[in-house]
C-alpha cells in the first residue's frame, strides 16, 4: 500500500540511429603576433565641489536619522508589548489567587 511506484523507462518507437561517433581533431596554436601598442586610457578627474561634499554629508545625515527612527521604533514597541504582557500576567495571577483568600 505504501511502496512507491517507480515509472518505467518507455521503449523508443520507430527508427532510431546509432549514436554517432566523434573523432577527435588535433588542435593547432595560433601563430603569435605582435599587438600594436593601444593609446592608454585617458580617465577625467573626479572633480569634488562644494555642493556634492554638502549632497554626500545631507544624504548621510537622513540616511542616520531614518534608520535610527525604525530602530528606536522596533524597541519602543518591544517594550510597550513585553509591558502589557507583565500586565496581563500579573492580572491573571491576582484572579487565580483571589477566590483562595476569600474562602478563609
Amino acid at each position: 500500500m505504501l511502496r512507491p511506484k517507480i515509472p518505467t523507462m518507455p521503449t523508443p518507437v520507430g527508427v532510431t540511429a546509432p549514436p554517432a561517433v566523434v573523432q577527435p581533431t588535433a588542435v593547432e596554436p595560433a601563430p603569435q603576433t605582435m599587438a600594436p601598442a593601444a593609446a592608454p586610457i585617458v580617465r577625467p578627474a573626479v572633480q569634488i565641489t562644494p555642493g556634492s561634499v554638502l549632497a554626500v554629508v545631507g544624504a548621510g545625515t537622513a540616511v542616520v536619522l531614518v534608520v535610527g527612527t525604525v530602530l528606536v521604533s522596533m524597541l519602543l514597541a518591544t517594550a510597550v508589548t513585553a509591558a502589557s504582557v507583565a500586565v496581563c500576567a500579573v492580572v491573571v495571577r491576582s484572579l487565580l489567587t483571589s477566590p483562595n483568600k476569600r474562602r478563609r
